[in-house]
């Protein structure tokens, strides 16, 4: 049988017997208890940068803030100053940057990939057209680089612009790369990495900065932000694969369909004949909606899904492990729980 009657003969089948599922959303908000009044401290600062935008504005600005979403780098943000040393006011505001930022990508991510719903809400882009969503998302970037130069030191505001351009430049190198079929494993994992971890290390690194962590400590705290920001990117590249709209919070299905070639499908490139190669860039650049759905199925079935996986847990080994300077407190204990979690989560795409 041919690549392409196998494809054909997958689109035809009940394809539940070859995806996995994963019913249940990730939930790390029970990691998240013992940092309750911080995170209500940071909802509340969030919201009220609402008032600081025109009048006018205001209803724009309360839609993009308020979506409720998991708030992880937040989150990751006061577990690691508690984690370090203990919480100041600093990194309260330092949570409130990160978030804004963050969320302003969110809304040019969504004029990027034309998606109309986001955690089940109407997006931006979907409300109030491209040219709004723009600005709205450059008026947030704005706002938080305002709440930077609130800090005593300038190095918190050259650490963030670092690391949101790097979130920018991921963003363009990944546009650039779509239907490249020649791409390799270490040019994908440096994308993901440019494009997700840099807002999870940057909260980790500077609340240990804040903190006056010796350099080789902060540096640790970065690590752990990064590699638990990359196994984070794969993941989601996974869920885009298996999972539904309500669990990923986002439009699904759609990353092959826009040429962004995720890790099951490098790896099922990769270990394909020369001859099935050909067919499967055929289907990847040309193919049918069907044949992309049949496309998927046999990177699942040939094991792309499986060491996607494993990926993700090395990452996530790898992020616990640079935690172990710390002190074992609840804090510490809290932050390599979050790692474990999605381990978890991941592990039942590998059944």
């Amino acid at each position: 049988m041919s690549l392409l009657e196998k494809v054909q003969k997958l689109t035809a089948e009940n394809l539940h017997r070859i995806f996995p599922t994963l019913p249940q959303k990730l939930d790390l908000r029970r990691h998240f208890k013992l940092i309750a009044p911080g995170m209500a401290q940071v909802e509340e600062r969030i919201r009220e940068q609402v008032a600081e935008f025109d009048p006018a504005m205001h209803g724009y600005v309360a839609h993009a803030v308020e979506s409720q979403g998991k708030r992880i780098r937040p989150a990751l943000t006061l577990l690691t100053a508690h984690a370090t040393g203990g919480i100041s006011s600093g990194h309260v505001d330092l949570a409130v940057v990160i978030e804004l930022i963050h969320l302003a990508t969110l809304v040019h991510d969504d004029i990027m990939d034309n998606a109309t719903k986001r955690r089940g809400a109407a997006t931006s882009n979907a409300r109030w057209g491209a040219d709004t969503a723009v600005l709205l998302g450059d008026s947030l970037f704005a706002q938080a680089l305002m709440l930077c130069t609130r800090f005593d030191t300038m190095e918190i505001s050259r650490r963030v612009a670092a690391a949101t351009k790097e979130v920018c430049c991921g963003e363009i190198l990944q546009t650039q790369r779509r239907f490249d079929l020649q791409m390799k494993l270490p040019e994908y994992l440096r994308i993901i990495q440019m494009k997700t971890a840099p807002f999870f290390y940057v909260a980790t690194e500077l609340a240990a900065y804040l903190n006056g962590l010796p350099p080789e400590q902060v540096a640790r705290c970065r690590h752990y932000g990064d590699c638990l920001g990359i196994a984070y990117q794969i993941y989601d590249d996974c869920l885009d694969l298996v999972g539904t709209e309500d669990a990923a919070g986002k439009t699904v299905g759609t990353d092959l369909e826009r040429g962004k070639l995720t890790l099951p499908i490098l790896h099922l490139l990769h270990h394909a004949a020369d001859t099935e190669r050909a067919a499967i860039s055929e289907t990847i650049v040309h193919g049918t909606e069907d044949d992309r759905v049949g496309l998927l199925a046999l990177a699942v079935e040939r094991g792309g899904l499986r060491e996607s996986v494993a990926h993700i847990r090395r990452y996530l080994a790898e992020a616990q492990a640079a935690l172990d300077f710390l002190p074992q407190t609840d804090h510490r204990r809290a932050l390599e729980a979050i790692a474990g979690a999605l381990a978890e989560h991941v592990g039942r795409l590998d059944r």
